[in-house]
Parts: C-alpha cells; sequence; structure tokens
C-alpha cells in the first residue's frame, strides 16, 4: 500500500498580515488587560506570530496606539458638521467626547499632547472644525488654538474623571459621602447635600456643559481681540 502524500507548506495557525486582525488583537488585550499591558512583543504571541512580522505592519508600540486611535476615528466620526461657527465647535466636541466616552481606553493614550500630531485625517476633521469654527467667530489663530486646548482638556478630564470614579470600590452606603466631621457652620450648603452629591454628580452635564463653555471661551477670547 503507498503512503499518503505527506502535507506541503506550512503547518498550524497561518500567518496574520492583516491589519484589520491586528489591531482586533490589540484590542482585545487592550479590554482584558488594560492598554498599558499591550506590548508588541504580547501582541505577536497573541496573534501567534514572530515580533519581526509585525514589525512590517507597526513602526513600535506607539505606532500601534496611534493606529488604534486612527481606526476609532474612522469608525466613529462621519458626522456632517452645522456651518455656524459655534454650532460647528460644540458639535465637533461632543463628537470627540462621545467616541472617546465608549472606549475609555483611547481618552488615557490621548492625553499626552504629542499624538495629536500623528493622528489621520478623521480626527484631525474635528480638530479643524473647532480651530476653523473660533477664528471664524472672530479669534486670532493663536486664541483658536487656545479655545481648541481649553475644550479639549475639559472633554478629556470629563471623562478621565468618569472613568476613575467607576472603578473605585463603591462605598459603603451607611457611611456618609461627606465626613462626620464636617463643620456645618464654614461649610452648610456641602452639608445640606449631603449623600444627594453622588447622584448629582453621576448626571451626564456634557452637552449643557459644553455649549455654556464654548460660549465663554468664545466671548473671552473675542472680547480680548483688538
Amino acid at each position: 500500500m503507498s503512503r499518503p502524500d505527506a502535507p506541503s507548506g506550512r503547518t498550524g495557525r497561518p500567518p496574520v498580515t492583516s491589519r484589520a486582525q491586528i489591531l482586533a488583537a490589540a484590542r482585545q488585550i487592550i479590554e482584558r488587560d488594560g492598554w498599558e499591558k499591550l506590548t508588541v512583543r504580547r501582541l505577536a504571541t497573541e496573534l501567534g506570530i514572530g515580533t519581526t512580522t509585525l514589525y512590517h505592519h507597526i513602526r513600535d508600540r506607539e505606532d500601534l496606539l496611534v493606529q488604534l486611535i486612527n481606526e476609532l476615528a474612522e469608525r466613529t466620526l462621519h458626522l456632517e458638521l452645522p456651518s455656524e461657527p459655534r454650532d460647528r465647535i460644540i458639535a465637533a466636541a461632543t463628537a470627540i467626547h462621545d467616541s472617546l466616552a465608549g472606549v475609555p481606553w483611547a481618552a488615557e493614550i490621548l492625553t499626552t499632547d504629542g499624538f495629536l500630531g500623528r493622528l489621520g485625517q478623521p480626527a484631525l476633521r474635528m480638530v479643524e472644525a473647532i480651530v476653523a469654527g473660533a477664528i471664524a467667530h472672530g479669534c486670532t489663530p493663536a486664541q483658536a488654538v487656545d479655545v481648541f486646548r481649553s475644550i479639549w482638556y475639559y472633554t478629556v478630564g470629563e471623562i478621565l474623571v468618569r472613568i476613575h470614579s467607576a472603578r473605585r470600590r463603591p462605598a459603603d452606603e451607611r457611611d456618609p459621602f461627606f465626613s462626620s466631621s464636617l463643620d456645618t457652620s464654614q461649610l452648610p450648603r456641602l452639608a445640606a447635600l449631603g449623600d444627594q452629591w453622588p447622584e448629582l454628580a453621576a448626571r451626564d452635564t456634557y452637552p449643557q456643559a459644553i455649549e455654556a463653555f464654548v460660549d465663554g471661551l468664545l466671548a473671552q477670547a473675542t472680547s480680548a481681540t483688538p
């Protein structure tokens, strides 16, 4: 009896060369272990390939993180923006907020200013909308950058506060939110609010707050413009 032909070629898991597969595996690591644990070596192990193969698709860990952020922007930032400058700024800021709120790790990565210059067009379109909207409203280019940075810091800060608050161990419901040693004569309003504070602070006030914030920034900037 003749022996069966031996299989030819590579056996086992086929090599992964798809950008989509690489980014999907990276997201899986982040969602399971946190973005701080994502490394090129760990990603290669997750995919079952060598790091040399992976370096054909990414330059380094930072490039991988930038690609993840750009992919997120490609999937989420497709809205039509209003023509009126103030409304355009608010719509762009809200789009950034809503995109990042669903993937908190992205907000944490983007707290480094250096990432901004490496973002792709979908994300930079929102930055352009805010800067151009501020200039169209009467701001100088320098003031427009200040407007964007202020909006950016508020937006990311709001998301990060919610992230870290959610990660905290829930307090014992029997314990007061404020210290029992609170001096009610010196802090009467806080004493009156008492344990209502967590419920009030948990409300989503970003839509109203960003409108008030943008109005204040634009009014301040244009009043100072010669």
